[in-house]
Protein backbone atom coordinates (compact mmCIF):
# COMPACT_ATOMS: atom_id res chain seq x y z
CA UNK A 1 0.00 0.00 0.00
CA UNK A 2 1.28 3.36 -0.57
CA UNK A 3 -1.11 5.53 -0.20
CA UNK A 4 -3.02 3.96 2.71
CA UNK A 5 -3.21 1.16 4.98
CA UNK A 6 -4.12 -2.56 3.86
CA UNK A 7 -7.26 -2.23 6.59
CA UNK A 8 -8.36 0.97 5.32
CA UNK A 9 -8.18 -0.54 1.96
CA UNK A 10 -10.23 -3.78 2.73
CA UNK A 11 -12.57 -1.76 4.71
CA UNK A 12 -13.55 1.04 1.64
CA UNK A 13 -12.98 -2.35 -0.61
CA UNK A 14 -15.79 -4.22 2.06
CA UNK A 15 -18.25 -1.63 2.28
CA UNK A 16 -18.33 -1.52 -1.74
CA UNK A 17 -19.05 -5.05 -1.77
CA UNK A 18 -21.31 -5.13 1.01
CA UNK A 19 -23.68 -2.22 -0.49
CA UNK A 20 -23.18 -4.00 -4.23
CA UNK A 21 -24.63 -7.07 -2.69
CA UNK A 22 -27.49 -5.03 -0.35
CA UNK A 23 -29.21 -3.83 -4.01
CA UNK A 24 -28.20 -7.27 -5.60
CA UNK A 25 -30.18 -8.92 -2.95
CA UNK A 26 -33.17 -6.18 -2.87
CA UNK A 27 -33.30 -6.07 -6.41
CA UNK A 28 -32.94 -9.98 -7.06
CA UNK A 29 -35.83 -10.79 -4.50
CA UNK A 30 -37.05 -7.67 -2.40
CA UNK A 31 -38.73 -6.30 -5.43
CA UNK A 32 -40.20 -9.15 -6.72
CA UNK A 33 -41.87 -10.42 -3.80
CA UNK A 34 -44.43 -7.27 -4.29
CA UNK A 35 -44.60 -7.85 -7.83
CA UNK A 36 -48.16 -7.72 -7.20
CA UNK A 37 -48.36 -4.28 -5.72
CA UNK A 38 -45.93 -2.70 -7.91
CA UNK A 39 -48.66 -4.24 -10.76
CA UNK A 40 -50.90 -1.06 -9.85
CA UNK A 41 -48.34 1.27 -11.09
CA UNK A 42 -48.22 1.37 -14.77
CA UNK A 43 -45.37 2.82 -17.18
CA UNK A 44 -45.76 3.51 -20.21
CA UNK A 45 -48.67 0.99 -20.33
CA UNK A 46 -46.98 -2.22 -18.66
CA UNK A 47 -47.48 -2.68 -14.87
CA UNK A 48 -44.10 -2.09 -12.95
CA UNK A 49 -44.48 -5.24 -11.82
CA UNK A 50 -43.97 -6.95 -14.60
CA UNK A 51 -41.34 -4.56 -15.81
CA UNK A 52 -39.04 -5.28 -12.75
CA UNK A 53 -39.33 -8.76 -13.52
CA UNK A 54 -39.14 -9.38 -17.04
CA UNK A 55 -36.32 -5.97 -17.58
CA UNK A 56 -35.86 -3.72 -14.95
CA UNK A 57 -33.89 -5.74 -12.31
CA UNK A 58 -31.47 -6.81 -15.22
CA UNK A 59 -31.03 -3.21 -16.38
CA UNK A 60 -30.23 -2.94 -12.80
CA UNK A 61 -27.67 -5.29 -12.94
CA UNK A 62 -25.60 -4.18 -15.71
CA UNK A 63 -25.45 -0.72 -14.15
CA UNK A 64 -23.90 -2.25 -10.96
CA UNK A 65 -21.55 -4.11 -12.40
CA UNK A 66 -20.43 -0.88 -14.09
CA UNK A 67 -20.72 1.48 -11.10
CA UNK A 68 -18.80 -1.06 -9.27
CA UNK A 69 -15.99 -1.46 -11.60
CA UNK A 70 -15.55 2.32 -11.67
CA UNK A 71 -15.61 2.76 -7.74
CA UNK A 72 -13.34 0.13 -7.44
CA UNK A 73 -10.78 1.78 -9.92
CA UNK A 74 -10.91 4.94 -7.87
CA UNK A 75 -11.21 3.14 -4.68
CA UNK A 76 -7.24 1.25 -6.09
CA UNK A 77 -6.54 4.48 -7.47
CA UNK A 78 -6.40 6.40 -4.11
CA UNK A 79 -5.01 3.64 -2.31
CA UNK A 80 -2.12 3.07 -4.56
CA UNK A 81 -2.37 0.02 -5.66
CA UNK A 82 -3.93 0.40 -9.12
CA UNK A 83 -2.39 -1.54 -12.06
CA UNK A 84 -0.63 0.32 -14.97
CA UNK A 85 -2.85 0.87 -17.91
Amino acid sequence: MQNGTPDRYWSRTSALMWTMFALWVFFSFVVHFFVNQLNSIVILGFPLGFYMAAQGSLIVFVVMLFLFAKRQDAIDREEGVAEDR
